[in-house]
């Protein structure tokens, strides 16, 4: 089975799945465990909710950092695991838009706030592609724990091409 997260969904099921993302300033984090082979994906915008929010609003939201690894580690624990047996990867945070405002960069709080939650709740992150510029497509194959990334940097045009100009393939 295949299963495509949208962002602020997450996913967590057996040893017969394929889930794969799409990623900008977005972060996914995967998680697998070798022994069970159960794993699972989320697939966050913002790294907390906005704090007049935060009361109104009872039920996790995946869209958010630390609500998505907190549902993901709900997960775990009914699955009878625990946090530190999983191998974790981290992938996303790209800038899209390069010229904006470095104090409101969400990308960059995306992936501060993925190694922070990660952190505090046990994780072993093995690997990470975080950061920098573009998008990322990232897949987890729940069977065997194998983790596919595809990262595409933003490119810059400084000219105009001519139809006469041959194109490139990138």
């Amino acid at each position: 089975m295949e299963i495509f997260l949208q962002p602020g969904e997450i996913w967590f099921g057996d040893d017969e799945t394929r889930i794969r993302t799409i990623l900008g300033s977005c972060v996914a984090v995967t998680l697998w465990h070798p022994k069970r082979h159960v794993g699972g994906m989320c697939h966050y915008m913002l790294p907390m909710r906005p704090q007049v929010e935060r009361a109104a609003y009872a039920v996790p939201d995946g869209r958010y950092g630390d609500e998505a690894i907190e549902m993901l580690i709900q997960e775990i624990c009914a699955a009878g695991t625990r946090p530190h047996e999983y191998i974790v990867k981290l992938f996303g945070g790209g800038r899209m838009f390069p010229t904006a405002d470095p104090r409101e960069c969400v990308p960059d709080k995306n992936v501060t706030a993925a190694r922070a939650l990660t952190t505090r709740h046990g994780l072993k992150v093995v690997a990470e592609h975080l950061g920098g510029q573009g998008h990322r497509h990232v897949m987890l194959d729940t069977w065997n724990g194998k983790t596919w990334l595809k990262h595409s940097s933003l490119l810059a045009i400084d000219r105009i091409v001519s139809p006469a100009t041959p194109s490139l393939a990138v």
